[in-house]
């Protein structure tokens, strides 16, 4: 299978905003729903694939607002803009991404955000010169959400004086 991301408006069938009922429909067209622990709607394929969905918080909790999907053992391919995001080392992904976007490294751990159109790739450790250390090698995870996710309060209220969206 081939996935496309689409920041900021969601990945495969998977639409930012959907409902919680249309967001289990568009996952169940992967496969049998598994929740996770902290009550996310998710789908795990036998490659390794995984998708799951949060939600928002008060007037926008019941709408998708964050889409994860997780690096496949396997065949499946995920892409944002031609690029093969699990396939190539996370250091090329990211080069050959900025590009297209600002993708700029993050502060607390070893993954880079594109916070314009929030795409955020994450991987538990750098081990860019090891590529038998597929964990720190390839990213595992990619992100994608409204812009605005990940708002601090000011930054929030700073985004919807200008006219903008909240990020849910």
């Amino acid at each position: 299978m081939e996935l496309l991301l689409d920041p900021p408006h969601g990945v495969g069938p998977l639409r930012l905003g959907m409902t919680s009922g249309e967001a289990q429909a568009a996952l169940e067209t992967f496969g049998p729903l598994k929740p996770t622990a902290y009550g996310e709607l998710a789908v795990h394929l036998p490659s390794g694939l995984g998708f799951s969905v949060g939600f928002g918080v008060g007037r926008t909790r019941d709408r998708v607002n964050a889409i994860e999907v997780w690096r496949p053992h396997e065949q499946d391919v995920v892409r944002y803009r031609g690029v093969d995001i699990f396939g190539l080392p996370a250091l090329e992904v990211v080069q050959r991404l900025r590009g297209h976007i600002d993708l700029v490294p993050n502060e607390d751990d070893d993954g880079f955000t594109a916070r314009d159109v929030y795409l955020a790739m994450w991987r538990p450790f750098a081990a860019d010169d090891d590529p038998d250390e597929t964990q720190g090698y390839f990213f595992q995870s990619v992100l994608v959400a409204r812009p605005g996710y990940d708002d601090t309060p000011a930054e929030a209220a700073a985004r919807l004086a200008a006219g903008g969206e909240p990020g849910y």
